[in-house]
């Protein structure tokens, strides 16, 4: 079976966003070309949630933030495969990219699945979930505008809720207002397809400005 061919920078370039060396705010309608609602996944991965989203909801642009190259390329990828227009990818710290680049009330929704835990103590500054990244998310957001959390660890489970409801003014919906996965295949990320089969526990939080 031939190889797929590797695809260059040159046509990967549509879908990386390099935000400014100097903070300032991005417009949403110069990055995608149109006025459409924007969401931000923060920390895609392999981008299975962008890649799935995008294509269902073409009417919506789509901003991912991952820190790993390897993975902007690798995503950006599944994308020009697919002709897709609606997606950019950002390598950056999410923490710092929102704080710096996003406008008040520019944004739809934000996803945050399966973020790293960082378990050693001296690596918890890691994690992206803090005070300022939760104000950061509140202050973004537009109104009525949603944050989506979902980890397979408890304990974070519970700093990112605690966080959530200390530092911002979001309403927590209820498991009434949540969209439950429907079967098995039903999964936003390859972590949640992993996770779900090996029978652990997902943990779901959902917000409302």
């Amino acid at each position: 079976m031939a190889r797929a061919r590797r695809l260059s920078l040159d046509e990967l370039a549509p879908y990386l966003l390099s935000p400014p060396d100097a903070p300032g705010v991005l417009s949403w309608s110069a990055v995608f070309g149109n006025d459409h609602p924007v969401e931000i996944e923060v920390g895609f991965g392999k981008g299975l949630f962008l890649v799935t989203s995008g294509q269902a909801r073409p009417d919506v642009n789509f901003l991912g933030i991952e820190i790993a190259r390897k993975y902007q390329l690798f995503t950006a990828t599944r994308l020009a495969k697919r002709n897709m227009h609606n997606v950019r990818l950002a390598k950056a710290d999410a923490r710092e990219f929102l704080r710096d680049y996003a406008g008040a009330l520019s944004c739809q929704a934000i996803h945050v699945y399966f973020p790293d835990p960082w378990w050693k103590k001296r690596h918890l500054k890691r994690r992206v979930f803090t005070p300022g990244f939760a104000a950061q998310c509140a202050r973004v957001l537009k109104p009525g505008g949603r944050l989506h959390a979902i980890t397979d660890v408890e304990e974070y489970f519970q700093v990112i809720t605690g966080l959530v409801a200390e530092h911002t003014g979001l309403r927590r919906l209820s498991t009434a207002e949540l969209r439950e996965p429907a079967n098995d295949l039903d999964y936003l990320t390859n972590f949640e397809r992993k996770f779900r089969m090996e029978g652990r526990p997902i943990y779901r939080a959902s917000y409302e400005k």
